[in-house]
């Protein structure tokens, strides 16, 4: 049938899928981003050690194929932050001291969502954000993301998440980042008329 949105499903990913998985995971990532392949390699490590902290948490969604096969069309983990580790390090350091108190703590961080660029403006992304982030025990969800009008940023916006500092430069990314943060559970904001 000609112009049909093909199905797709979103479900939880234990670690151990993801980690067996995380070539096809990063390929979307790298699809998503528009990165090259030497940027996909070099996040292989540090997305298995992601995988091994406390309060990871992975979705995926999934499409078929013409033949009926799933692939993975998206994805999407997280953890609990903790001093230490670099993004909460370089985040602390973007936000004011009240700021940092007030929305590190006990945070967890949506480290990766992304969609395959032919799959996105279908809802995918936020079915991955509210199964990610569906009844966690943690009072917030923090994110960076690049700092322009893009369909995530307006994403983030549009389900509750609110400016904590943009215009972030984080060591080895010449793009500017905004660091956003929502409290949980996650709440659509108001739509504006």
């Amino acid at each position: 049938m000609t112009g049909t949105t093909p199905a797709h499903r979103v479900t939880e990913l234990p670690a151990g899928w993801l980690r067996e998985h995380l070539h096809e995971a990063l390929a979307v990532y790298g699809a998503a981003m528009g990165y090259g392949e030497s940027v996909v390699a070099g996040r292989y490590g540090y997305a298995v050690q992601h995988t091994e902290r406390p309060g990871f948490r992975a979705v995926g969604a999934f499409a078929a194929d013409a033949g009926g096969a799933e692939r993975l069309v998206g994805f999407g983990y997280g953890y609990l932050v903790a001093p230490g580790q670099w993004w909460h390090d370089q985040v602390r350091n973007a936000l004011d001291r009240r700021t940092a108190k007030q929305w590190l703590p006990g945070a967890f961080e949506v480290c990766e969502l992304h969609v395959l660029p032919d799959h996105q403006s279908r809802g995918i992304g936020r079915q991955l954000l509210h199964a990610l982030v569906a009844d966690l025990p943690h009072p917030a969800a923090l994110l960076s993301t690049p700092d322009t009008d893009t369909k995530a940023f307006r994403l983030y916006h549009a389900d509750g998440f609110v400016d904590l500092a943009r215009g972030y430069h984080f060591p080895g990314d010449s793009r500017p980042f905004a660091i956003l943060g929502a409290r949980l559970p996650l709440t659509p904001a108001p739509r504006r008329n």
